[in-house]
This record gives structure tokens, sequence and C-alpha cells, in this order.
């Protein structure tokens, strides 16, 4: 998509639901930023809600009241706008985030990561794909061809692996302008793209080696009716990030909690595990702002095909200077 093109969104529908979510976070303007808060609301994107995530993530939100000695809610939101909303204003002090998200929340919202994920084969990446209907005929050719033949489903707005990696690893890449190729394009979550390739609602759609695993765990029979026809390189984990001005003593209970949860030997070490295996982890890994370097790479290769677009020059420039920064600390790394 041309960002600007294909992100823009129903308004009035986002700023219902924008209000709305943040008023049900709790009022966050009580919690004087650096004050040692007497709960904690934890942000968690759940496509369909409480109902789906909530059984997955509340065990775990259970350890970690009892861990560091305050309550801690969750708070269940639909889109990634909302959340990171919700933790600019305060209403929310530490979430579960994807990269491309993480980014917006640290520049915009006063947060840092504290801990990132890995999955339950050990990998602290996952990749984005594009899918469509088992024996459509469909192929990727087919899809890059273009023509406005197909109905095309992308990803929230701010969703790594749904809009920011196809774009930059598939579309960009090749010249593609989703807005320009298919024959309609609209902007929705994995699950609900999923559905509508299987249903043939829409013809292909972005999603994730993740929310895969999540179909053929919830919805088998949804899972066979998907195939897979391009799959990016790999893209970091998603992580755990708290606001900066949150009370330094809480803030290491909470980065101790995660980089100890079901790590040693014991009854007690197995069970959180078994939690972990329940949102598909085995484990949090000690990490800074700096591992989502990769995804301010695509942000920042993604600004300049924009500003390309529009013969912006100095934004061009700017966008192509933070390329460069941005490579040279990869190629220095270990």
């Amino acid at each position: 998509m041309t960002r600007t093109a294909i992100t823009r969104r129903l308004l009035g529908v986002a700023a219902v639901s924008l209000s709305l979510g943040l008023a049900a976070c709790g009022k966050g303007e009580d919690k004087a930023p650096g004050a040692a808060p007497t709960e904690i609301t934890f942000s968690i994107l759940s496509a369909e809600g409480q109902a789906s995530s909530g059984p997955l993530w509340q065990p775990l939100l259970d350890d970690m009241s009892k861990a560091i000695g305050v309550p801690v809610k969750p708070y269940f939101g639909s889109n990634y706008t909302v959340l990171v909303e919700a933790m600019r204003g305060n209403h929310t002090q530490v979430g579960w985030f994807s990269a491309k998200p993480e980014v917006e929340a640290i520049d915009r919202a006063k947060a840092e990561v504290i801990a990132r994920t890995v999955n339950r084969e050990g990998l602290d990446s996952y990749q984005s794909t594009l899918i469509v209907k088992k024996g459509s005929g469909i192929t990727l050719d087919k899809v890059l061809a273009c023509g406005k033949q197909y109905n095309f489903g992308i990803g929230d707005a701010q969703s790594t692996s749904g809009t920011l990696a196809p774009m930059t690893f598939l579309f960009n890449a090749r010249g593609v302008v989703p807005s320009q190729c298919f024959k309609t394009v609209r902007s929705a979550n994995h699950q609900a793209n999923a559905f509508g390739v299987a249903t043939g609602v829409i013809d292909v759609a972005t999603s994730n080696s993740v929310n895969t695993i999540f179909i053929r765990r919830e919805n088998p029979q949804l899972a066979d009716q998907i195939e897979e026809i391009w799959v990016s390189p790999p893209i970091p984990e998603s992580g755990i990030v708290v606001r900066e001005d949150l009370d330094p003593a809480l803030k290491e209970k909470i980065r101790s909690f995660f980089l100890t949860y079901g790590q040693g030997d014991g009854p007690e070490a197995e069970r959180q595990r078994k939690v972990l295996a329940g949102l598909e982890y085995s484990r949090f890994a000690a990490a800074d702002d700096s591992y989502l370097n990769p995804i301010r790479e695509m942000i920042a290769d993604q600004k300049r095909g924009d500003a390309e677009a529009k013969g912006d020059k100095a934004a061009v420039a700017a966008a192509t200077a933070e390329l460069q920064r941005l490579r040279s600390l990869r190629e220095v790394q270990p």
C-alpha cells in the first residue's frame, strides 16, 4: 500500500473505539509518572477480545501480580493504535506488542523494551505470509501480475507482519502499489483476513506464521482451506514494554519476573512453562530497544519509497541517511 492510501481507516469508528477503549483502561490520569502505582494495567492485542485471549494470558498475569506485589489487570485492544494511545496516556503501564507497534510505543508513548518472546521452537523471530484459498489456483506470480483481478486483505496499519513486512519485502521491492494492483483492498486483523480467504470473501491476504499455528490449533477445518504462497525473511518476535517513567524498583521487579518465568526445575517452573506453551512461547529473553532495529530499517525503507513517490527530495535524503545508519549498526554486530 502506499502507507497513506492503504492505512486510511473509517475515522469515525476508530475514534469511537479509541475513546471507549481508553475509558475501559481505567483512570490513567490518576497515575502520577514515577510514582509506585497501586495497580498495573497490562495491554494485550486480541482480535477476538477477552473471550479468546483471556484464558491464555490470565494465569501469567496472576503470577505477575504475586511476583511484583501489585495487582495486574488486563486490557484487551482490537488494534494497535488503541494500545499505543492507551500507553501514551498512561492508561496502561506494561504491554505485549508486536515489533512495529513496539517502535510506535517507544517513539510516542514513553515506552521501553524489557524482554522479547521466544517461541516454542526456541526461535525469537517469525515470518509474514501471503495466503490464498487452497485449490484456488492463485499463485504469487499471478498476484504480482496485478490487473485488479483479486480482492486483497492487508493487516492493521501498525501490523509488522500484516503490513510493514509484505510492503518492504514483497511489494515495494517490485514497485507494486496494492491500491493500484488489486480490485479491492481492505484492512483487517489476521484472523479476519484468514476467515475471509477461507470463505472466499477475499482472494489473497497477509498473515503470519504465528497466526497459522493459532488457526491450526483453534480451527483445523478453517486451516485446511488455506495455503501460503509467500513467506518473508525472519521478523523480530514480539516483546514486553513498560512505560519508561514507571517506578524504577517496580520496573525491575517486572523485568525480573519475565526473564525468570518458566525457568529452572520443579513443579512450579513446569506449571509456568505450560502457561507459556499456551501462548506459543518457551521463555522471555532479555532485550532492549536495539533489537527492533530491523523494524526501524523496514520503516525507513518504506518512508524512502513514499518520499520518492511524492518527489520529496529532503525526505528521501533523511530516510536514506537513517537507512545507512541502521545498516551500519547491523554490520558491526557480532
